[in-house]
């Protein structure tokens, strides 16, 4: 385990693919991504000494942050629809991955935006590979109800 981790290095190369992740997963809310992306580095550096590999970390860290964010707002706030909307380019697509729940969206964008392996993907959402095969299976279902038979 080190300490030596370049967090301003890892904020310029992974942050901001940690954000738009995290922005996906919120559903567009800005703040949550802001806000869970910066509470997740600020945890990383307070605990360097122990982790290991600190880019699985934040992105664990961040998506639970998110998801205590999402829990405990009782109104959804609107997405940031400029934001998502650079990350998400077709329009039917971004309307449907937001009527996906938080586990599937961060699974599926993980998983077929990042081309991330299954793998990866439960360790950065701090779940097992099982769990997100079903979130994924489920979210492929629910889109495909949505989009139509087409895609």
């Amino acid at each position: 385990m080190s300490g030596d981790h370049d967090f301003d290095a890892i904020w310029r190369e992974a942050g901001p693919a940690i954000w738009r992740a995290v922005l996906v997963y919120a559903g567009g809310q800005r703040a949550i991504a802001d806000d869970a992306v910066a509470e997740a580095f600020a945890r990383a550096i307070e605990r360097a000494g122990s982790i290991r590999d600190p880019i699985p970390y934040l992105y664990r860290i961040s998506f639970r942050v998110a998801a205590e964010d999402l829990k405990r707002t009782s109104s959804i706030a609107e997405p940031d629809e400029r934001a998502i909307t650079d990350i998400v380019e077709d329009i039917d697509m971004l309307e449907a991955l937001k009527r996906l729940s938080p586990a599937q969206r961060g699974a599926v964008y993980l998983h077929y935006r990042a081309d991330l392996p299954v793998r990866d993907v439960a360790q950065m959402l701090g779940t097992s590979s099982a769990v997100v095969r079903v979130h994924l299976l489920r979210g492929r279902r629910r889109l495909a109800e949505l989009l139509g038979d087409g895609r």
